[in-house]
């Protein structure tokens, strides 16, 4: 059966590149009875729609034979005419027009002019995908980037198979100048039987655990997302057979000559080591029926022009081609080639930060910012880890990986093992900290990835006011919920929920207890009132509040007299909490200082007119900080380390010591040797010497 005729894009292969298989449904007793209980309307609307298909038919075998009978240089069609299956192929359009609509989001309005119902054709039933369903299932991509990192995915999933690269780049379309977006890689590539499952729905030969693409979908969305057109490439190399296989998906093809299904030209070849030329593969006739349409409908208009897209190929691989890119709301190519020659943007979408105008700039070109309309930015955070071995190329030039955990100040790693029905599901360590540039930046959020793949980036699980959790980031990696299928998003199971809660609680924590550290006032937990034990001669030592007694002094002479009672009290009442706090400033270089706070703590008694002094608010140590036994346990691990840093550093001066005897020994023996050395030749020219004289 040939690959043109009507097909069902069920399936579909996750590799990168294209999949279709064609289904052909034999009529049976169900058919007749629908068929015998056709009224006179429906007979009549049948023959006209048979009617114009034999048209079309004719049509396309008369361009077949002016295709055959011309100067092209197709080898396929050199060999003589063949005759469509019962699929009438039209060949109305010389020339790869573009699509009607060349807006994405308005491009699914299109009626096909014969109704969108399955049919009968020629006495047999077919099970039919409406081309529609391409531009639907394409939606599932909100953003550009999205649908290119699809791709990307199928290219990293082919490290396995060997690939060291891949290739995103502008393109020109031949015909018409515009310009297309192209992807290659130099992975195993595919065989016919691969390209079929790739062009088709839901079929994914990915198995591995560590496999990205899963749901055998994602070609299809990506590329109609991004453009109305997609003609793939692959060359595949298996027990020294070398095949090679062109596909084209044309949303424009189908919409313009009003198809009420999907139907994708396929060609494939075989090289013959014997011979050393290439052979068409699957029957003459099926596949100068499909060339005819890949020269109309695709940017190439001769078979050679075809051939030759596989020269910088290579022994296997896989070049993908979008053309008649996708418009945005302002009549521009959705992608923006011009703006940055090393860089593909989205045309029209920075984003202007509203900040301080001393931190704008910082703002809009934090990672944070960009990622959304650079496309370098994006692919630089995309995955996780990625090998040594493999270069992702945007525009000529290698993408630096970029890993958001370094970006962290004061970072802790925090292990979450989610239960769900009493089992742990997993277990996932998370980096969390403030972005190096806080507080200066609004930035905050977790950087979830899947399998290696970034999935929600700068996913923003609280909504912070008064600034509680501004700049705290996180990375993880969770593979124990799974991503929907644009991966865009994760899907909302009870593990996702639970998940969500406790990075809220996390951010919540860190911020807390981290906060000072970067310039914010930590949050006072609110405390019971406690009476006070109120002495005319002194003052209570609990850090609760400090009572001062009534004096007949001027109001500055009792302010000053407050003031130096009160610090009296701080210093005889210090805390260990206080000490831990002392360190932990010292150790990440604050620059608070704890004398301004007990001023702040003192300055805000009340004086009143008589000059008599109220109650006086100390600073309240321990309602900002960690407790006085987790200072204690701070300074028990502070000097634990120490410790360990002090005997590392003995050990790594003793081993320097030893090297340094070892290569004074190690010289010595060297000189040695070279004396004993010199005393030998001495030796053996004295010898030869007595030798000559005797």
């Amino acid at each position: 059966m040939s690959f043109i005729d009507v097909v069902d894009l069920s399936s579909d292969d996750e590799c990168g590149h294209l999949n279709v298989k064609a289904v052909k449904l034999e009529p049976g007793v169900v058919g007749g009875r629908i068929q015998q209980k056709e009224n006179k309307v429906q007979l009549v609307k049948r023959q006209k729609y048979e009617t114009q298909c034999r048209r079309q038919e004719s049509e396309e075998n008369r361009s077949a034979n002016a295709l055959s009978t011309g100067k092209s240089s197709s080898r396929i069609l050199d060999q003589g005419q063949s005759s469509v299956d019962d699929t009438s192929l039209p060949s109305t359009s010389p020339t790869c027009s573009a699509p009607l609509c060349r807006q994405f989001w308005k491009a699914g309005n299109y009626d096909d002019g014969i109704g969108s119902k399955v049919s009968l054709q020629n006495g047999k039933n077919y099970l039919h995908v409406h081309p529609l369903f391409l531009h639907s299932n394409a939606t599932s991509h909100k953003w550009a980037f999205g649908a290119v990192a699809e791709l990307l995915d199928n290219a990293v999933d082919e490290i396995q198979n060997g690939a060291s690269f891949v290739l995103v780049d502008k393109t020109t379309n031949p015909k018409d100048g515009s310009p297309a977006l192209l992807i290659q890689d130099d992975g195993g590539g595919m065989d016919p039987v691969a390209m079929r499952r790739c062009m088709s729905f839901g079929f994914s030969d990915k198995k591995s655990k560590s496999a990205i693409g899963q749901y055998g979908n994602g070609f299809k969305t990506s590329t109609m997302r991004l453009g109305a057109d997609v003609i793939v490439f692959s060359r595949h190399l298996s027990n020294r057979t070398l095949t090679q296989s062109i596909g084209l998906l044309s949303y424009t093809f189908l919409t313009r000559t009003g198809h009420d299904r999907i139907v994708v030209p396929m060609v494939d070849y075989e090289f013959n080591t014997s011979t050393g030329t290439l052979e068409i593969l699957h029957g003459k006739e099926h596949s100068m029926s499909n060339l005819s349409m890949l020269l109309q409908w695709s940017p190439f208009l001769t078979e050679a022009e075809l051939l030759k897209q596989f020269d910088d190929i290579g022994a296997h691989g896989t070049k993908v081609i979008i053309y008649n890119l996708w418009f945005n709301d302002d009549g521009d190519v959705e992608l923006d080639f011009v703006s940055d020659p090393e860089d593909i943007r989205v045309s029209g979408e920075t984003k202007k930060i509203d900040t301080v105008p001393a931190w704008k700039t910082m703002n809009e070109q934090h990672i944070a910012n960009q990622f959304h309309y650079s496309l370098r930015v994006y692919l630089s955070i995309l995955y996780l880890r990625v090998p040594e071995t493999f270069n992702i190329i945007l525009r000529g030039r290698v993408v630096e990986h970029h890993n958001i955990a370094n970006d962290l100040k004061f970072p802790e790693c925090i292990l979450y093992k989610p239960h769900c029905g009493g089992c742990v599901e997993g277990q996932v360590i998370t980096s969390i900290g403030f972005l190096k540039e806080a507080p200066h930046v609004g930035f905050h959020g977790f950087n979830v990835y899947h399998k290696n793949r970034l999935i929600l980036p700068f996913w923003q699980v609280v909504s912070y006011q008064d600034s509680r959790g501004r700049g705290v980031v996180g990375v993880l990696e969770a593979n124990f919920i799974e991503p929907t299928h644009n991966k865009q998003d994760f899907e909302r199971t009870s593990l996702f929920q639970k998940l969500e809660a406790r990075l809220k609680d996390m951010t919540w924590e860190y911020w807390d207890y981290h906060c000072g550290l970067i310039g914010y006032q930590p949050k006072k937990i609110p405390r019971a009132p406690v009476t006070p034990q109120v002495s005319s001669h002194s003052m209570p030592h609990n850090g609760k509040q400090l009572v001062m007694p009534k004096k007949s002094s001027p109001a500055i002479s009792g302010t000053k007299a407050a003031l130096g009672r009160a610090e009296q009290s701080i210093s005889k009442s210090q805390s260990i909490s206080e000490i831990g706090l002392r360190v932990k400033r010292k150790e990440h270089g604050d620059i608070i200082e704890v004398e301004k706070a007990k001023r702040q703590a003192v300055e805000v008694a009340n004086v009143t007119d008589d000059g008599h002094c109220q109650d006086i608010q100390p600073l309240d140590m321990t309602g900002n900080w960690p407790k006085d036994q987790e200072a204690v346990n701070l300074l028990q691990e502070n000097r634990k380390l120490r410790a360990k840093c002090l005997e590392y550093g003995k050990r790594e001066e003793e081993h320097n010591l030893k090297v340094t005897q070892l290569k004074t020994e190690i010289e010595e023996v060297q000189r040695e040797y070279e004396r004993m050395l010199a005393e030998l030749e001495s030796l053996s020219t004295v010898k030869d010497e007595n030798n000559v004289l005797i």
